[in-house]
């Protein structure tokens, strides 16, 4: 875990949390953004990913493991006795929404990316069938994850930086994938049990790995006093890196200060 303090005094504490296949170190311009605009930042590398281990990169033995992760960064970010916001990313962002349909954590606000609430592409009816079965008999057997850098971003130079980097991950196990499709179904079984918190939803409209449907069909399920989904039309799947990133990020500021002012922590 790691831990980035605003410069001057700071509005509030940001816990990100990041997607499938990659790390915190993807996200050294959105931590500086949040820092130079008087935000402190908590974030971690997922269990499997990342600098954690090179044992089980790709795997997991449950979902919840990344759940208690992130509930760690977040009780780290009540130290600086601050407004909390939970960002999570894809993956992370879906791991964030089962969190809060299982706990109550003392959040000023959700701010979801692209989150993972189904796939544009799904293996084989045969291979998924052969998963279940796997994931008895091998759980850590790894497959090709399917997903490519070209598929994630516009931004060629966050393309290039990607193909060079070695703790980017490209094979996830038959485990991760089976706990992958368990929790997206459950977050849509239990969408009534999510904690009421103001809720930031954005989405790339040209997303190539999550179902953009999905995504809006979940919103309009969960049943939450504030909620705000944003498209961004030409964005892929990684909002924060893409070409609009900037323009994607003053929204998430925007957002984040009209809810400090909400509770009456701004004036």
């Amino acid at each position: 875990m790691w831990k980035w303090e605003a410069e001057g005094d700071a509005k509030a504490v940001i816990v990100i949390v990041h997607g499938a296949m990659e790390h915190h170190g993807r996200y050294g311009w959105l931590v500086e953004m949040f820092r130079l605009a008087g935000f402190h930042v908590v974030m971690g590398d997922l269990p499997g990913q990342g600098m954690t281990t090179r044992a089980d990169r790709g795997h997991i033995d449950s979902f919840d493991d990344y759940t208690t992760e992130i509930k760690d960064w977040i009780q780290a970010a009540y130290q600086f006795e601050l407004p909390v916001f939970l960002l999570g990313h894809s993956m992370g962002g879906l791991a964030s929404i089962r969190l809060l349909q299982k706990e109550k954590l003392k959040l000023a606000g959700l701010i979801l990316s692209s989150p993972c609430l189904g796939l544009v592409n799904y293996p084989s009816k045969l291979m998924s069938t052969l998963s279940l079965l796997l994931n008895k008999v091998s759980p850590k057997l790894r497959i090709n994850s399917g997903l490519t850098i070209d598929m994630a971003t516009r931004n060629v130079e966050v393309r290039e930086i990607d193909c060079n980097d070695t703790l980017y991950i490209t094979k996830v196990s038959v485990r991760w994938y089976r706990e992958l499709l368990e929790a997206m179904k459950v977050a849509f079984i239990d969408v009534a049990k999510s904690q009421d918190l103001p809720l930031l939803l954005m989405q790339g409209g040209g997303d190539l790995v999550v179902d953009k449907k999905m995504v809006k069909s979940w919103f309009n399920m969960v049943p939450l006093s504030e909620k705000r989904y944003k498209e961004w039309p030409d964005c892929y799947h990684e909002i924060y890196n893409e070409p609009e990133r900037e323009e994607v990020f003053e929204y998430t500021k925007d957002f984040i200060i009209s809810q400090l002012k909400a509770i009456g922590y701004l004036v």
